[in-house]
């Protein structure tokens, strides 16, 4: 089993700063490790196709480069499961102030209640922090998360990984479906959802 985990927002809570009202972490897990290296090798023939430098990122796409992207992924058997963030409903002190405890909380939010989708599973997370941030939500997720959940963590660079893009192009997908502004469009997880790709959405209360 492999899993894809990135996310789209921000943890910051200046909203009327331009912080984002929402914040959604997403899983892509692929039951069979044929289908992942295929789905990947059509990600990187659309890429060539659609002209995209370095990588997929949802909130650097314009429309054309989104409606292709999933024009071209939505056909392989891939599961989508998300946790969203109204960030009005997070009161904790610490999660507001400390953006390292917001995103590994909602990390672990998002594995924790699973509800056994996860079996040793070889995860993947986009390598965007330092060090010791790494470091530190590794031992956090080895800490909380059940026995034979996860077989191996392991952090890598969006830009030379295919199946990483997906989770975020999937993430930002969900995202601009739940925005409350002018921006919001729900096109894209609908291409998702007519799909059967998106197995669970989880709106954090």
């Amino acid at each position: 089993m492999l899993v894809f985990i990135d996310e789209s927002g921000d943890p910051g809570f200046r909203i009327v700063r331009g912080s984002s009202s929402h914040f959604v972490i997403a899983m892509v897990i692929f039951d069979d490790t044929l289908e992942a290296e295929r789905a990947s090798t059509a990600i990187a023939a659309a890429r060539d196709s659609l002209r995209v430098k370095p990588e997929f990122k949802f909130t650097k796409s314009h429309r054309k480069v989104r409606d292709g992207f999933f024009g071209a992924v939505a056909g392989f058997r891939f599961r989508v499961r998300a946790l969203i963030v109204d960030k009005a409903a997070v009161y904790s002190d610490s999660l507001r102030e400390d953006s390292d405890r917001f995103y590994n909380y909602f990390v672990r939010q998002l594995l924790s209640h699973d509800h056994g989708a996860l079996t040793g599973a070889n995860i993947k997370i986009d390598g965007s922090g330092d060090a010791a941030f790494k470091k530190e939500l590794n031992a956090y997720l080895r800490r909380q998360l059940r026995e034979g959940q996860v077989s191996k963590f392991r952090f890598a660079d969006s830009r030379r990984d295919n199946l990483l893009q997906l989770a975020d192009m999937c993430a930002g997908a969900i995202l601009r479906a739940r925005r409350g502004d002018a921006k919001q469009d729900g096109g894209w997880l609908r291409v998702l959802q007519r799909a059967g790709r998106i197995e669970n959405l989880w709106d954090f209360r």
